[in-house]
């Protein structure tokens, strides 16, 4: 039969395909990850991460009042620290003068409106690389929640609007509620990274912060034991319910593009916002290709990003950040 419906009609021309496009991009969608160094005036490139440094907390400034002109109303924060301040324990994690707590100090005061998040795991701060405690060559998951609630107390303390814990330890949202609560951060909310999945996708980011778990015959060469296992889908449902009935404000997935079903079937589950973060490697792979002209990078680049909010991201961690909100506010 000659069809009734042609759908190409509303492809016709690009003010039909605006007006009926069922998914919006705008700058206020993202959430930039900052690496935040030790120093003054120091910008040092991360060479797998094209466009990415480490920043002194001087030049962090500058990078968030930048952002925060272009419509990025979110930040989350990552810090290199000194190998002489790791341990086993991240003793330093929860130092009110640590690096962490100055730099959400100085955002906070510099740009009061902006969203801090800074990041809550072990990984910066061990002499191991690993997300938690290392004890008889196993990570042990309640030590590690009790520095984690430390840190994360402390990260309060210091003005953060929420606190984002990335390590995958069971019961830690219920223990960092708690303790905000008791404490009387009734206002600073968590973001949970509910899903994150042992991916070889953070090679870039462990480069920038030099955080890889070492190389040693007693020591877990890998974070399988806490990160998820990618063939597995409901398992990371289970992980977002779990930490929403704990008390999280808002779940995560991580990584992004090759995790988008997990994204959805979150999104369809859970009646919280979902974040999801196109990590380092998502974010190398792009940048390689586009050096090579094997790709378009601008229109790569927004295409995996209007996927991800497709999907069902409220929140995109994105080191296309900047990049992205500069082309759509044109």
């Amino acid at each position: 039969m000659f069809p009734l419906q042609r759908n190409r009609r509303l492809r016709t021309n690009e003010s039909i395909r605006s007006l009926v496009r069922e998914t919006s991009l705008s700058p206020q969608d993202f959430m930039l990850p900052m690496f935040v160094a030790e120093g003054k005036d120091v910008k040092v490139a991360i060479p797998s991460m094209p466009g990415i440094y480490r920043h002194s907390l001087d030049n962090t400034i500058k990078e968030v009042k930048e952002a925060w002109d272009l419509g990025i109303k979110a930040v989350n924060i990552y810090v290199k620290v000194s190998d002489s301040l790791k341990d086993n324990k991240g003793v330093e994690a929860w130092n009110k003068d640590g690096l962490m707590q100055q730099t959400i100090r100085a955002i906070k005061d510099a740009v009061p409106e902006m969203i801090v998040m800074p990041d809550v795991a072990l990984d910066p701060y061990s002499i191991y690389g690993h997300d938690g405690i290392i004890e008889n060559g196993q990570l042990i998951n309640d030590a590690t929640v009790d520095a984690l609630t430390r840190m994360s107390l402390s990260h309060a303390q210091a003005g953060a609007d929420f606190v984002a814990p990335s390590d995958m330890m069971d019961g830690r949202v219920l223990a960092i509620r708690k303790a905000l609560e008791e404490n009387g951060h009734h206002n600073v909310g968590i973001m949970s990274y509910s899903a994150k999945y042992a991916s070889a996708f953070y090679g870039p980011f462990r480069d920038a912060l030099d955080s890889a778990p070492v190389d040693s015959q007693n020591i877990p060469k890998d974070k399988k034991t806490y990160q998820m296992d990618y063939a597995n889908r409901i398992e990371g449902i289970r992980e977002a319910l779990l930490d929403v009935e704990e008390g999280a404000d808002i779940v995560m997935v991580k990584p992004g593009i090759a995790y988008l079903d997990i994204v959805r079937e979150i999104k369809d589950t859970v009646h919280v916002p979902v974040a999801v973060y196109q990590v380092s490697g998502e974010y190398a792979m792009v940048k390689a290709a586009a050096e090579r002209g094997w790709l378009d990078h601008d229109k790569i680049m927004i295409e995996q990003l209007y996927c991800i909010k497709r999907a069902g991201a409220s929140i995109i961690s994105t080191y296309f950040a900047k990049e992205a909100a500069l082309l759509l506010n044109k």
